[in-house]
């Protein structure tokens, strides 16, 4: 119960005004329920001659207002016996009692209607912070996460949500405040009768909250191993390939078919466990009743309590309408129970803990020149094993440093420390003499322009891919960045130009095109600082040669981090540096390293071979 108040208090203070009016209305409808069914005690005690007193009119100042109300309520009854007669009259209360109902149902159902836009605000709040929160974390937390999980989360945790937590949000509200009212009216009918009921009650809840707990627990295993399959559906479709190229689809869908009978029994032992809500519920119910009946007519047939037969059929009629939100309310705290366990999950997203932060007082720069240091820089991913260790290099405005060497020397790891993908363990790295960490992220990663190795392109046009990240690009702009990119002509071949869609990560294009977007993209950005991360490897000598004359008039004027496998696109940078095993063992000119005849020269040898 305290958990499920967590997650509205967290959610619930843009949709306060509905809260109340859910209230109101349920407290209405409550009240008009009780006094519905007072109707009935006086067709049972006037009409049926079970109560034969006269009653005389009183005024509202004759005595306490509730004997007041009570004896004219029987005065008016007994007249219109007498000028309607008995068949009449029971008419006039079964029209009243028609029109109480109406009453009832119009603000049962204005309470539904209420709460509506905070149910589903409250979804769209959770889906909008999670995608939110997923952007904003950095790129270290998805290297121990599973994209397919992430997914999970995002989709299907956020749709049980919605099903569970949310849809129980109206009987959440409404059947407690009818117990509320109802077990009021019963203490003041027969307090004797209804401190055993607060006896009974609490045995019943304590069975229905220990099944619960167990949903709960089985729950969150069957959100877990959904995860688990979509994590296997996303690696299946991005390793499409693979699967068909070694002939391995028997062996993904024998282990496919094993995550699911997995899912499969967790879902059948929640779903039966969920099923018995409603039976255990309807049982407890009816037990309860019958214990109520058996003591209540003994306290009635000894003498002990003074209520009449009919009072106590009314009270019977109270208790009756207790036990129907009882059920109910046990029904969504079961509901509740699978969305705790999804809210679980998907907390661990949003409580995460982002160490990209920017500073309390952060610096400005206005026009930035692009000298970039390094210095005493150490970096480990896990704390342990060190990716970086001492690396000292300074990159003068304007100039071409490429990085080179082995798989595993830290070459990319260097690149991403400087927009601050990372931030250093040891060290620091410097912007125009400012600390990297003492800018804004925004405004440090508004600076610089990445061509990486994959093309990263979107589901879109290439108007729109080009114009990623760049407000209020106009068509000229983005057509003459095409044109330095070496990208226009393919474009206006195209069906529809520009606004030609690529398919999924550009899947309609060649190599060669998609980066060739990529760089026309990085073009129109227009940034002071280009990162590199082997922008050509993956391409053929003639994708490659158009693609390098690209970057050559992307890179000119700017400062460029280049990182590079391939050894001739890097010939005239101004600096190279040779990375193993975390250090910096040698640098200088092509010319200089290779006279070095060290590090350098083995790996241009390697390739020449």
């Amino acid at each position: 119960m305290n958990e499920i108040w967590k997650v509205i208090k967290r959610y619930l203070p843009p949709y306060k005004r509905y809260f109340v009016l859910n209230i109101i209305f349920n407290i209405l409808a409550a009240v008009l329920t009780l006094f519905s069914f007072a109707v009935i005690i006086p067709i049972l005690e006037m009409l049926f001659q079970i109560k034969t007193s006269v009653y005389s009119f009183m005024p509202m100042d004759a005595g306490d207002l509730k004997d007041v109300l009570i004896n004219n309520f029987y005065y008016y009854t007994q007249e219109s016996i007498a000028y309607f007669g008995a068949s009449g009259t029971l008419a006039l209360l079964a029209a009243l009692l028609v029109v109480m109902t109406f009453l009832k149902v119009g603000v049962t159902y204005m309470a539904s209607y209420v709460i509506i836009p905070m149910r589903m605000g409250i979804v769209r709040d959770i889906r909008n912070t999670m995608y939110n929160k997923i952007v904003a974390l950095p790129i270290g937390f998805f290297t121990s996460e599973r994209k397919g999980d992430v997914i999970a989360r995002m989709s299907g945790d956020v749709a049980e949500i919605e099903n569970s937590i949310m849809s129980s949000l109206d009987m959440f509200f409404k059947n407690p405040v009818m117990i509320i009212v109802c077990l009021a009216m019963m203490i003041a009918i027969s307090w004797q009768l209804t401190l055993f009921v607060f006896i009974l009650l609490p045995i019943a809840g304590t069975i229905m909250g220990r099944i619960g707990k167990r949903l709960k627990r089985d729950s969150l295993e069957g959100q877990n191993q959904w995860g688990t399959i979509m994590s296997n559906i996303e690696e299946t479709l991005s390793g499409l390939r693979i699967i068909k190229a070694f002939n391995a689809e028997s062996k993904v869908s024998e282990r496919f078919a094993r995550e699911n009978e997995r899912f499969y029994r967790i879902s059948r032992n929640v779903a039966r466990r969920q099923a018995l809500a409603h039976p255990m519920s309807e049982f407890l119910g009816t037990t309860a009743i019958a214990i109520v009946l058996w003591f209540g007519g003994t306290l009635i047939l000894t003498g002990v309590s003074s209520m009449t037969a009919s009072l106590f059929i009314y009270y019977m009629v109270i208790f009756y309408n207790i036990i129907n939100p009882a059920k109910e309310f046990s029904k969504a705290l079961y509901a509740i129970q699978r969305g705790l366990a999804s809210m679980e999950r998907v907390d661990m997203i949003l409580k995460a803990d982002n160490p990209i932060k920017d500073p309390a007082d952060p610096a400005e720069i206005r026009h930035l020149r692009g000298d970039i240091t390094y210095r005493g820089v150490n970096f480990s991913y896990d704390g342990t094993h060190p990716v970086l260790t001492d690396i000292d290099l300074d990159i003068p405005a304007g100039s071409t440093v490429a990085l080179v060497g082995q798989s595993g020397s830290g070459k990319s790891t260097m690149a991403d420390l400087l927009p601050r993908f990372y931030d250093v363990k040891a060290g620091s790295i410097s912007i125009d003499g400012i600390d990297v960490r003492d800018l804004r992220v925004h405004d440090l990663r508004s600076f610089m322009g990445n061509v990486n190795q994959e093309a990263i392109l979107f589901n879109d046009t290439f108007y729109n891919n080009i114009t990623f990240g760049v407000d209020n690009a106009t068509r000229e702009e983005v057509e003459a960045a095409a044109r330095i990119a070496n990208a226009h002509d393919f474009i206006m071949e195209s069906p529809e130009g520009y606004d030609t869609g690529i398919g999924d990560r550009g899947c309609r294009l060649s190599g060669g095109q998609r980066q060739r977007v990529s760089i026309a993209r990085a073009i129109l950005k227009n940034p002071s600082v280009l990162i590199l991360d082997e922008a050509t490897s993956a391409l053929d000598s003639e994708s490659e040669k158009s693609v390098q004359e690209a970057l050559d008039r992307l890179m000119k004027d700017r400062t460029t981090l280049v990182i590079a496998h391939r050894l001739s696109t890097i010939r005239n940078a101004d600096l190279i540096c040779v990375l193993h095993e975390g250090r910096i063992v040698e640098r200088g000119s092509h010319d200089e390293l290779m006279e070095i005849n060290g590090y350098y020269r083995r790996l241009v040898d390697m390739q020449s071979f």
